[in-house]
């Protein structure tokens, strides 16, 4: 798989497995008055303050074959380190603040006034989020995930040392922009990469401020 092909599916697996975790966490850090809601933001938000060596290297020793997490996923046939797995996994995890910062702004957005109402009216607590947050909120949620899905692609330190550099396995354009830098002749390869990093992630970044400025005139109709 060329290291293009190869980013996009890491960075699509990536974005729809934080998809529903990361509305969840938005959705407790927004609307929760729990008193864990503190520890949970500072928990989500290390990505974004860490180094990204030192991010892969605390995902290397909780999913490496020696820890028992990585034990049981490799008993059950999903191992992370070392595989295109880990690539899914860093990219994941770079990009979930993204996503939950972004889902959380959306939630600000929503008049609290309308669960009321969708409560009092008989709905349950999943009812309403389903039938009232939901709607008001998806734009603000694609939003966030076209920002995790560009986080992802751009991954690099935490992907090397999780997944390593194995050329058709976990090689996204990052590391093969690395590899390349250093290869006889790699230069033209190098600028083929990059064009198609720029561009895909261009594309996200104008896809989020589209998607962000709908729900922000959608909102304003709501008014």
């Amino acid at each position: 798989m060329t290291p293009v092909a190869l980013s996009l599916s890491v960075g699509l697996v990536a974005t729809l497995l934080t998809l529903p975790p990361g509305v969840a966490v938005a959705w407790f850090l927004e609307r929760s008055k729990s008193r864990w809601r503190g520890v949970v933001q500072t928990v989500v938000m290390l990505p974004l303050v860490l180094p990204p060596v030192v991010t892969g290297f605390l995902l290397l020793k909780l999913f490496s074959r020696h820890a028992p997490l990585g034990r049981l996923l490799g008993a059950l046939g999903l191992p992370v380190a070392f595989h295109w797995m880990g690539a899914v996994v860093a990219a994941a995890v770079v990009g979930f603040p993204l996503l939950v910062m972004s889902v959380t702004l959306a939630l600000k957005g929503v008049d609290p006034r309308f669960e009321v109402v969708s409560r009092s009216l008989g709905c349950s607590p999943w009812q309403t989020f389903w039938r009232v947050t939901l709607p008001l909120t998806w734009p603000g949620i694609l939003s966030g995930a076209a920002l995790a899905f560009a986080r992802g692609l751009g991954e690099f330190g935490a992907t090397i040392v999780l997944a390593g550099r194995i050329p058709g396995t976990t090689e996204t354009i990052p590391l093969a922009v690395y590899a390349q830098l250093d290869a006889p002749g790699g230069e033209a390869k190098v600028l083929g990469l990059v064009a198609a990093s720029v561009a895909l992630c261009v594309s996200c970044v104008v896809i989020a401020r589209w998607l962000d400025a709908k729900h922000r005139r959608r909102l304003e109709l709501l008014r």
